[in-house]
């Protein structure tokens, strides 16, 4: 077993809320519940949570997100200078065919971007009091702030050069990691969106559309995530997580790696990658020949989309398919995505998120040992 993480049986961190919180969270927003009345729903839930994770046999522990409503406005709205105005419609598509059209609250920067006040240090602490094993803590991407809404959501009045924007940036993500460091988290992971949706053909006409050039984003956003973690302490992991989009079981992307593998994999200080490769949505595995020495793979290979469990041979063969391309000692096992990156939830039952997670777990087993977990 890795003496640290990423572990050969991991996960992306969302899992699906259960009735009792969102029941609390409907009572709160009528006003019928005050915050410290859901602050003691979310503990209560994230006891239950851990103890699943912890009675799998994980060894990196999330809160499941249960404190939050998107898995990145909660986080960035927290930043001085931020706002939610409206949305960006998407077409989210479903294996069932059916699309869902979806506003995602729309961030946009309106004035100077500081880190005023420590956000995740106080659900890390609370975290890390109820397990012994290694807490992780997910947090939004610093591309979030760019690539949805691009030039045209950064206020001009306020930064009209953009290198001032991205040193803010930089030094906000900076002082918040710091802070986490200090708490003892070193285990982090960054969510990101933008780099998979480069990968997308639609995706990359719409960015041509808001004036960027999709060639030169994968530099450029690794560059951002290299400066937002720039200075943590050593020993301290850092994993990002490519997504397509990841709402009520749709999503809104689709195009293999290719086109941001080898900048991503090469450029980016990060140690461990969660890729989506559930389905042929996600391309195939030759992109990870760019993988350099030292950093890990871990295979998304179990949809967390649909309710189906996969089969112990198909996830086996999948993982020798990629094993043609980077060694199997840089490789490891989880979720597709999160089971629920937004309170939304996915389309699947709490059984069938259970008895994924076990498949993960079982087959990690297999291929590294029995310590795998």
């Amino acid at each position: 077993m890795p003496a640290k993480p990423p572990f050969r049986a991991d996960h992306v961190g969302s899992f699906l809320r259960p009735e009792a919180l969102l029941d609390a969270r409907a009572a709160h927003r009528e006003g019928t519940l005050d915050a410290a009345g859901l602050r003691a729903a979310e503990d209560a839930a994230i006891r239950d949570v851990v103890a699943f994770q912890e009675g799998l046999g994980l060894q990196g522990i999330t809160d499941g997100e249960f404190r939050r409503t998107f898995f990145h406005t909660d986080f960035l709205l927290q930043l001085d200078g931020i706002e939610e105005q409206g949305g960006m419609e998407v077409s989210f598509k479903h294996a069932a065919g059916k699309d869902i059209n979806y506003a995602p609250p729309r961030m946009v920067v309106t004035g100077k971007i500081r880190h005023a006040r420590p956000i995740q240090r106080a659900d890390y602490e609370f975290l890390a009091s109820v397990t012994n094993r290694t807490p992780k803590v997910t947090i939004p991407s610093p591309t979030m702030l760019h690539f949805r809404a691009g030039r045209e959501g950064i206020s001009e009045a306020v930064y009209p050069d953009m290198e001032e924007f991205f040193a803010d940036v930089a030094a906000a993500y900076q002082a918040e990691v710091a802070d986490l460091a200090a708490a003892g988290c070193r285990y982090l992971q960054l969510d990101d969106t933008n780099l998979a949706y480069l990968c997308d053909d639609t995706q990359r006409a719409n960015a041509r559309a808001r004036g960027l050039d999709p060639d030169d984003l994968p530099r450029h956003y690794a560059g951002m995530i290299n400066a937002a973690i720039a200075g943590s302490p050593e020993g301290m992991t850092f994993g990002v997580h490519l997504c397509r989009g990841n709402f009520r079981s749709s999503w809104a992307a689709e195009g293999g790696y290719e086109p941001v593998a080898e900048v991503m994999f090469n450029e980016l200080n990060i140690q461990a990658f969660f890729l989506e490769y559930d389905d042929a949505r996600s391309g195939d595995f030759a992109p990870l020949r760019f993988v350099p020495k030292g950093k890990t793979v871990v295979l998304g290979l179990v949809t967390t989309k649909l309710g189906e469990l996969e089969t112990r041979d198909t996830v086996l063969r999948r993982i020798e398919e990629a094993a043609k391309f980077i060694p199997l000692d840089q490789l490891a096992l989880s979720p597709q995505c999160g089971f629920s990156s937004t309170v939304h939830g996915n389309d699947i039952a709490l059984d069938q998120q259970r008895a994924k997670m076990e498949l993960v777990i079982d087959v990690a087993r297999e291929v590294w040992g029995a310590d795998a977990a």
